[in-house]
């Protein structure tokens, strides 16, 4: 479904209004292209009715606006338009016009430009690019190599073999893999994502969202109020992660024994599974704290709050800032470092960009193997392009697609349990900007070196929280920032270098689902419930006072509309601080209001004793139905497992859980 030549023209007019310096055109074609590719077919003829919409003069007229086409209308009445859609009463008004701000803006600043034709947005604002050394070693993995032209579906699928076969190459499919191979087992992970070496990581945001995460960067709710985050590539989220290293809360694991059935977590064997993590990644404390962390530190010491250094995984760095884009250099001890290349050393093969649609089943359901489709062979293939399919042939598979895609792949092949795709958890953050006078460069250095815990405890009318920084580069910052018109929204923009971004890791704010959709795509639908809206506001208040004891001489939360403090040093600046406080603790968290955002989904497959609400046992093995009977050799290993959210940076977590369904795998024997 591409855009019509119309549609597209909008779109350029949309890009001139929003971001009115950028190249108008090339951000347009570029937004058109990963729509077509990553959005699914129904959202799209949505969107595409949004850009029809604001070309009939009588629907304007409706808004106020004029009786005028959008592109027969100048500047200022162009915006007044967008900012009645953008504080319309209605959801479907909102979430059109913001999903087009959100990704033309993200275009216009992430966009590096062409080598004769650089973006001077990022020039202008002083914004550059690290170029970190390569390692003296890449990593030592190499995906097989397989047939992936087509004839049009009319040639035999490539056909494979295995003992166990590991669908997803993230966190938890990477410590299955490894223990599996180690122990003798023939492994094939395939990673619907491509391998991408250290030698070919991207040097950009634009390129990195592109081919390092799902859906193109573009993932979010259905309505499009929580924008989200997930890598999609060999290595999945830990090729793109903070690094930030934390165990699952001890309060999380006894409620986990206590009200799920899940007998352990709470005691030795989790917590010798997860030291045996940290010293497979190599965890060890920040050493390197940039200033945007330091305003963590400086700010809860005037306060007396809780806080420390973070835990990481990685050797020798803190000077670069582009972990997000794949650890060129070597350093961070991602799933291509660790895991899978200790899977491969034990003989276990890597397929990438192979996207595994449905488990293949035998007599009574017995599991056989999985089968999907290859991309085609060119990287640069169009959105559409014929796709080769593939089988292969196992007698143990092991689901590690994350929280979004193991569910869709249970629901296309039919598994009935009622609770697959339901018990949706992310962790919702709200996010609050503390400007400083001088630069601290957010994109440079550790990407997280100081977090403070003090609200991360379990209070009546909240949920607990953990605060951190966030390191984004310029496409995230312009994606997240609100847009109130093209001057204010250029206007922050232009103080890019001179943000420290706190952010709020929320232990959940609701619950959600996801289910496949009739084009094969996954759809999520989340929303916050009452407390998790309390969170947030109790989250953006603790933000605000930390930043300004942290020396802030502004401070913005975000959201729209944008609320903001001047920390100026006048005789009533206190009473003002007071004020702002007061509508943070107010603000209006409805969808495309108060801006959430969330890197973390869990729960969609979750771990328990009771068969009804749990699709997997208190081991990792899925059931068939709500009465209880398992799949036999069919199993989860992802962030899917969790009962609840964790109210942290789940990595340790989900390779500690993966480690126990490991044991299950290995216990129950080779297959036939």
């Amino acid at each position: 479904m591409r855009l019509s030549p119309s549609e597209q023209a909008t779109l350029r007019e949309l890009a001139s209004t929003f971001v009115p310096a950028a190249h108008a055109s090339r951000v347009a074609s570029i937004a058109a292209d990963a729509l077509e590719r990553a959005v699914d077919p129904s959202q799209l003829l949505q969107l595409r009715l949004v850009l029809q919409l604001l070309e009939q003069p009588l629907a304007n007229l409706a808004t106020g606006a004029g009786f005028a086409a959008f592109h027969d209308m100048d500047a200022p009445a162009r915006e007044r338009l967008l900012l009645r859609w953008i504080g319309s009463p209605l959801l479907l008004r909102r979430s059109g016009v913001n999903a087009f701000r959100k990704l033309l803006t993200f275009i216009a600043y992430a966009d590096p430009g062409t080598p004769d034709e650089p973006n001077q947005l990022p020039i202008d604002i002083g914004y550059v690019r690290d170029d970190p050394p390569l390692p003296p070693q890449l990593a030592a993995i190499a995906p097989i190599d397989v047939d992936r032209r087509s004839g049009g579906g009319h040639e035999a699928p490539v056909e494979l073999t295995a003992d166990v076969v590991v669908v997803g190459s993230g966190a938890g499919g990477g410590v299955v893999a490894a223990e599996l191979a180690k122990a003798g087992r023939s492994v094939l992970v395939v990673e619907a994502g491509p391998f991408v070496d250290e030698s070919e990581m991207p040097r950009d945001e634009l390129d990195a969202y592109g081919r390092l995460y799902l859906n193109y960067g573009l993932l979010s709710t259905w309505d499009g109020a929580i924008t989200m985050l997930a890598g999609s590539g060999v290595g999945g989220g830990t090729l793109v992660n903070w690094m930030t290293c934390l165990d699952a809360p001890a309060d999380v694991r006894t409620e986990w024994v206590r009200e799920h059935g899940l007998e352990g977590v709470d005691g030795a064997d989790w917590a010798a599974d997860a030291a045996t993590i940290e010293l497979e990644l190599g965890v060890a404390p920040s050493v390197s704290i940039p200033p945007k962390d330091e305003l963590i530190r400086r700010g809860a010491t005037e306060l007396g709050w809780e806080s420390d250094v973070i835990r990481r995984n990685a050797t020798d760095c803190g000077d670069c800032g582009s972990c997000p884009f794949g650890c060129r250099r070597g350093a961070k001890q991602s799933g291509i470092r660790a895991h899978l290349a200790t899977a491969v050393a034990h003989g276990a093969r890597v397929l990438d960009r192979a996207r595994v649609t449905t488990l293949i089943q035998g007599p009574g359901g017995s599991i056989l193997g999985v089968s999907g489709h290859l991309a085609p062979a060119a990287l640069d293939a169009p959105a559409g392009a014929p796709t080769r399919s593939f089988t292969i042939r196992a007698g143990q598979v092991v689901l590690a697609a994350g929280a979004l895609r193991s569910p869709a792949i249970l629901q296309a092949s039919g598994v009935e349990h009622p609770a697959i795709g339901r018990y949706l958890r992310v962790h919702p953050v709200p996010v609050v900007g503390a400007i400083h006078d001088e630069p601290v460069d957010m994109w440079r250095g550790t990407m997280q070196s100081v977090r403070s815990m003090e609200f991360a405890t379990v209070e009546p009318g909240r949920r607990p929280y953990v605060i951190e920084s966030a390191p984004g580069h310029l496409g995230l910052l312009a994606l997240v920032l609100p847009w109130e018109s093209a001057a204010s929204h250029a206007d922050l923009m232009a103080r890019a270098r001179h943000f420290s971004p706190l952010i709020a890791i929320t232990r959940d704010g609701g619950e959600g689902r996801v289910q496949l959709t009739r084009a094969g795509r996954v759809r999520i639908d989340y929303r916050l419930d009452d407390l998790g809206r309390a969170t947030a506001r109790h989250a953006l208040v603790a933000m605000a006072r930390l930043a300004r004891a942290g020396g802030a001489r502004e401070i913005v939360a975000v959201g729209m509309p944008l609320l903001r403090h001047h920390v100026d040093g006048a005789h009533d600046e206190a009473r003002r601080f007071g004020a702002f406080e007061r509508a943070l603790a107010a603000m209006d968290f409805g969808p495309h209001r108060g801006t959430v955002a969330s890197a973390h989904q869990m729960g969609t497959l979750r771990m328990g004793a009771n068969p009804a609400t749990h699709p997997a046992d208190p081991s990792g093995r899925l059931r068939r139905d709500s009465r209880g009977s398992v799949i036999p050799g069919l199993y989860v290993a992802d962030t899917s497992t969790f009962p609840t959210a964790l109210g942290v940076n789940p990595m340790i977590a989900v390779m500690t859980m993966a480690r126990r369904v490991s044991r299950t795998i290995l216990a129950e024997g080779k297959p036939a």
